[in-house]
């Protein structure tokens, strides 16, 4: 049987999760999906639709999807939903997990990883965040886990922009660029996203694509800690209290570099790296030009975890290069970039 594609749903208090989640299991979309929800939910979705007293806690839903709460912890959750779709008691064709607003998504993606069961039948596709364009500036100050949230992310929806001035917007796209450079963002209307847009959007595979925005790779060719006119040249807003006001823990930056990287040196500096800073580290992802390998090597990790894989040949004439992208809290920049910039031939 093939794996069965998984999406971890996170986003802020107030930003559409239940409302997407609500689709996801109403409408006639004509997919099959388990939508696993954490008990804790800020609003349960079981009060509005599942009205039962059943103590079963998976349930069938009138479009064919399966609705169920984690009782004990995801792990047997997953397992179990497994064990009884091989068994031909559930049908579902992938599933939905949504974790509470407060929640690091972290230790749920580590979860497809580490637990051998898990990674036997399913296959994590994508890390969404939904962002609320309006509170998301005072959440974003107040609290850690929503810049965790943003960091991780494969994708980003912003909900509610049409409550706030497109300014608004901007600046708020540009901060989340700044923790994030590799998630796609897209506008959505109180969480009524294409499921199109949803699903199979293989943000977590290892492939030879690195999307990280260009512009965020243009402006990080300058200096960031000092004058930051270069970041806008619309001179319209510049009397608005601008774009780097935002001091956030969480950041990213980027690795480039021409030169071949030796593989054992980097595989001891990225294991020293992990060790010490694998708690900080949330996502990082990397194509790079290894010494001895006429192949791009892709690399990923999420905190600890860490794995790489071949990817494709160096076209004949491609110039070789390594690009990195780390996204964490407070990671030490220089630390990091000095430390590769060792381990090159």
């Amino acid at each position: 049987m093939s794996l069965i594609p998984a999406t971890i749903l996170t986003g802020f208090l107030g930003s559409g999760k239940t409302t997407l989640l609500k689709r996801v299991l109403t409408e006639a979309h004509g997919q099959k999906i388990a939508v696993i929800e954490n008990e804790f939910g800020e609003e349960n979705i079981d009060t509005d639709i599942l009205v039962t007293e059943s103590k079963e806690q998976v349930i069938q839903m009138s479009n064919g999807c399966v609705c169920c709460t984690i009782r004990e912890d995801l792990r047997s959750t997953l397992a179990d939903l497994a064990a009884r779709r091989r068994k031909g008691e559930l049908d579902f064709e992938r599933v939905v997990i949504e974790t509470t607003g407060l929640a690091d998504p972290g230790p749920v993606a580590q979860t497809f990883f580490m637990d051998d069961e898990v990674a036997e039948s399913y296959l994590l596709d994508s890390i969404l965040t939904l962002v609320d364009a309006k509170h998301a500036n005072d959440q974003l100050d107040l609290r850690q886990e929503a810049r965790r949230q943003v960091g991780f992310a494969d994708q980003i929806f912003l909900s509610k922009t049409d409550l706030v001035d497109e300014v608004a917007v901007d600046d708020l796209v540009h901060r989340l660029k700044h923790m994030n450079p590799r998630a796609p963002m897209r506008r959505v209307n109180f969480g009524e996203v294409p499921l199109a847009n949803v699903f199979d959007l293989k943000g977590f595979n290892l492939n030879a694509k690195l999307d990280i925005d260009p512009d965020f790779l243009e402006a990080d060719s300058h200096d960031h800690d000092h004058g930051h006119d270069h970041d806008h040249e619309h001179g319209e807003h510049c009397d608005h209290p601008h774009h780097h006001a935002h001091d956030d823990d969480v950041k990213s930056f980027v690795f480039r570099a021409d030169r071949a990287l030796n593989p054992a040196k980097l595989e001891d500096f990225l294991g020293a790296i992990v060790q010490v800073y694998g708690p900080k580290m949330l996502r990082y992802k990397g194509v790079l030009y290894l010494k001895g390998s006429d192949r791009k090597v892709i690399f990923q990790g999420v905190h600890q975890l860490m794995g790489s894989d071949l990817g494709p040949k160096w076209a004949p004439g491609e110039k070789k290069t390594s690009k990195m992208v780390f996204i964490g809290i407070d990671l030490p920049k220089d630390i990091l970039l000095q430390g590769l910039e060792g381990c090159l031939v």
